[in-house]
């Protein structure tokens, strides 16, 4: 049972960077005159990362009480993974 709620961290993890990813790229894409400018869309991104993060804690909060320690240590863990690897593929480009 440990083991499901590690890989359903882990996925979460992942799927909570995707919004710093697409705030990243809103960011960049973003001109000077546009009403949510780089810092909007990055805090966006960071917003959103947060909220789904939050709402998968409070979920198994809810629900799975007793795997709560591992999913959230797997769900930081994940989020970490997917920052070195997004990392790493951006300077091996």
């Amino acid at each position: 049972m440990v083991a499901v709620a590690v890989v359903v961290g882990l996925v979460v993890g992942f799927g909570g960077f995707a919004p710093l990813v697409f705030g990243m790229n809103k960011a960049r894409s973003a001109s000077p005159t546009s009403n949510l400018g780089h810092a909007g869309a990055l805090l966006l991104g960071v917003l959103l990362s947060l909220v789904i993060l939050a709402v998968a804690t409070i979920v198994c909060v809810m629900f799975v009480r007793d795997m709560v320690v591992a999913f959230v240590l797997a769900e930081a863990g994940g989020l970490i993974a997917a920052a070195i690897v997004f990392g790493v593929t951006k300077q091996l480009r």
